[in-house]
């Protein structure tokens, strides 16, 4: 066991190594992402030069994201971007969030293991690349963090994150102390200052002549923000210059009127210790005026922040695929954007409302509440799903007035009811709740209000998704071979892994044969296409190869036989595949590949090598195709493994590469066993997380005793 003072040290350290990594870097913003136990998702640990609010949108990150860091920890490389056009292009969901000139690096925070990811951000005016020197010492600080982790683990205090990421201050050697020294600065910046804002945007100095232009005291101000202390710059578009210069580093200017009619240049020079803001009455052309603080709405603007967390919350629905998937980004991003502690995600199904999925509650509450009827009085679900206004209760009181049940079962102290509705029909509903009493702001209101149908749209489609997928998963596992026969003198395992993303049914198969007591055939394949007619044509083919293996035909007359059948039945699908005979009495192993990449053979004392098996024509071609015959001895221990090009082929790698880098990774596995094996193949691959095409892997290893 670790003291908390232990722990404490050890947060310390990591944390004054990940603050240096950015001084040395010439970093603005700095964020350390750890990786979460079942490796799933990235979760910010400490930020370093912007306040915890700005990051919100980014506080947990799946690995399969879109996003800069998920991209190095995935491909365990540094990812540069050198400006808002190159973010706009590789990156267009963290552009929108991130509408300002900058520059930005995210590197994998690897050791023995991989633990995280760094980010960096620079203004827009560094120089567009990156030199060796920087990535190497970006390389290294990954290094150094990564071994701070070790050690922490060593002693036994697992680094994890908590609900909000730590913020490191960078000005700790002349962190400002008050009005006094937030003064200092300010002469320091600019000559002539009028106010100084703090990177968390509260005025922390204001000269007589600032207090004379904004018409208010100073103590009225200090440690305020100025959208909420002077109502009439309470305007996102205010509040975005305040982010574009936090974010960009860069000086910025807006104009905006004082009312009825005094119009104020505001200058904003920002550094890592805040922002010095030099306010003038304007000159020149008057821009349009915005809209008057006195005008009719209800409701007061909603915040710049608030619209680029629901520009990224928008984007990212548009990108999930299954049920889960939803489920996932409503409680790793929605639920803590809107400080929620727990929530309920229900799907219509035949009149009732399904929990599809849940945090913070309880079985027992859950079971309570699943099945309720989509026109139940006994919660506000129904009332909402009938109107499609979502409604908010601030306290258990707010709710037993109207359902004096419902807050017993939940136990919650504050609730969002948010209906979701497609084209006015319900799909589902969406609760958010609260351990502590709470009051819903209008923006709040207005932003969930929003948030709702796009999380109807997203639910909508993945349900689609899911029944898809499951029907295509079902055909698919019922051509394939329910379990591979006991061969004796044969260790053997197979796998069928389905692409991560698409709803599309796979065409790869394997199959593995007995022909009598003393041979067995085994046969891998991957016919063209990812549909219906695909996988019709794969249970075809592996029907077609059994029947000419029983025959005891040679591999070539196998793959011959079942060519001609292919070119009948689908002229314009076209199949790889690898047959393999083993002849367990006479020692020896036959192939014959149709288009299919070579095995990869583990032979003990003489090396793993991808195995030379010179191939014929892919299947439905040639009708009258020849397929050359390869013939090796099955000596003992051999290993045989076969797989098909899902495994090993990425854009942009030379295919021989991978192929040679399966072959060492084989080498290097404990082969003592064969799923395990596989885990480690598909694993050190990269295929785990994220795949774009299925994967079939049989493994074959010769167990005969011999003297």
């Amino acid at each position: 066991m670790t003291s908390a003072g232990g722990q404490a040290t050890d947060a310390e350290a990591r944390d004054a190594a990940f603050a240096e990594t950015v001084r040395r870097a010439g970093a603005t913003i700095g964020a350390l992402y750890l990786l979460t136990p079942d490796g799933q998702q990235l979760c910010l640990d400490v930020l370093y030069g912007a306040p915890a609010d700005f990051a919100v949108p980014w506080t947990r990150i799946p690995v399969t994201a879109p996003a800069p860091v998920a991209d190095a920890l995935r491909d365990d490389r540094v990812v540069w971007v050198a400006s808002q056009e190159e973010m706009a292009r590789g990156y267009p969901r963290t552009a929108m969030a991130l509408p300002y000139p900058l520059a930005l690096a995210a590197a994998p925070v690897t050791g023995i293991r991989r633990w995280g990811a760094l980010l960096l951000m620079w203004p827009a005016a560094r120089p567009p690349y990156m030199t060796q020197r920087e990535r190497g010492h970006i390389a290294s600080s990954c290094g150094r963090l990564a071994r701070l982790i070790e050690e922490a683990v060593d002693h036994g205090a697992f680094p994890v994150p908590g609900d909000r990421p730590r913020v490191l201050a960078p000005d700790r050697v002349r962190r400002s102390a008050g009005p006094e020294m937030a003064a200092a600065d300010f002469v320091e910046r600019l000559p002539g200052g009028s106010c100084a804002l703090d990177l968390d945007g509260n005025f922390t100095y204001l000269s007589a002549g600032a207090c004379e232009l904004l018409g208010r005291e100073a103590g009225d101000l200090l440690g305020t923000l100025p959208w909420q202390s002077l109502r009439w710059l309470d305007e996102p578009v205010y509040e975005d210059r305040y982010r574009a210069a936090v974010i960009s580093r860069e000086p910025v200017v807006f104009t905006a009127c004082r009312p009825p009619d005094r119009w104020l240049d505001f200058h904003l020079y920002p550094d890592v210790s805040g922002i010095s803001v030099r306010i003038v009455p304007s000159g020149g052309e008057r821009p349009p005026s915005p809209a008057s603080p006195y005008s009719s709405r209800t409701t007061p603007a909603t915040r710049a922040g608030r619209l680029y967390q629901l520009m990224h919350l928008a984007a990212a629905l548009t990108e999930v695929v299954g049920v889960q998937d939803v489920i996932d980004l409503v409680a790793d991003q929605i639920m803590p954007a809107f400080g929620a502690q727990s929530l309920v995600l229900s799907a219509a199904d035949a009149g009732r409302l399904r929990i599809t999925g849940y945090r913070g509650y309880d079985p027992e509450s859950v079971e309570r509440l699943d099945g309720l009827p989509l026109d139940t009085v006994f919660t506000p679900v129904g009332r909402v799903l009938r109107s499609g206004v979502p409604a908010f209760f601030a306290d258990p009181e707010d709710m037993r007035r109207s359902y004096p049940e419902a807050s017993v079962v939940s136990g919650k102290q504050a609730w969002a009811f948010l209906p979701l509705i497609v084209s006015g029909r319900p799909v589902g509903c969406c609760i958010l709740s609260y351990d502590e009493p709470r009051v819903f702001p209008a923006e709040d209101r207005a932003v969930l209000t929003s948030l709702a149908g796009l999380i109807a749209q997203a639910l909508d489609r993945a349900r689609l998704y899911d029944t898809k997928r499951d029907l295509a998963h079902g055909l698919q596992q019922a051509l394939l071979p329910r379990t591979l026969p006991a061969v004796t003198g044969l260790r053997v395992a197979a796998r069928y892994l389905p692409a991560t993303r698409g709803m599309d049914i796979g065409g790869d198969f394997y199959d593995l044969i007995p022909l009598g007591d003393s041979a067995v055939a085994a046969v891998i394949g991957d016919v063209q296409g990812h549909d219906a007619a695909a996988a019709a044509l794969m249970g075809q083919v592996r029907t077609a190869v059994h029947a000419h293996a029983a025959l005891g035909t040679t591999p070539d007359q196998v793959l011959a036989g079942t060519n001609r059948l292919v070119t009948d039945l689908c002229p314009d699908l076209f199949t790889s595949c690898l047959y393999a005979h083993f002849d367990l009495a006479g020692r020896r192993v036959t192939l014959a590949s149709a288009g299919h990449p070579p095995p990869v053979v583990r032979l003990p004392g003489r090396g793993t090598r991808p195995l030379d098996v010179p191939p014929g024509p892919l299947l439905g071609i040639d009708p009258e195709a020849a397929f050359p015959v390869t013939e090796i001895p099955l000596t003992p221990g051999l290993m045989l493994v076969l797989y098909t090009d899902g495994l090993v082929e990425r854009p942009g790698a030379d295919l021989e590469d991978s192929i040679i880098a399966l072959a060492h990774h084989l080498a290097q596995a404990d082969t003592g066993d064969l799923e395990a094996l596989i885990d480690t193949l598909v694993g050190k691959a990269g295929t785990s997380w994220q795949r774009t095409d299925d994967i079939a892997l049989l493994v074959l290893h010769e167990t005969t005793p011999h003297p």
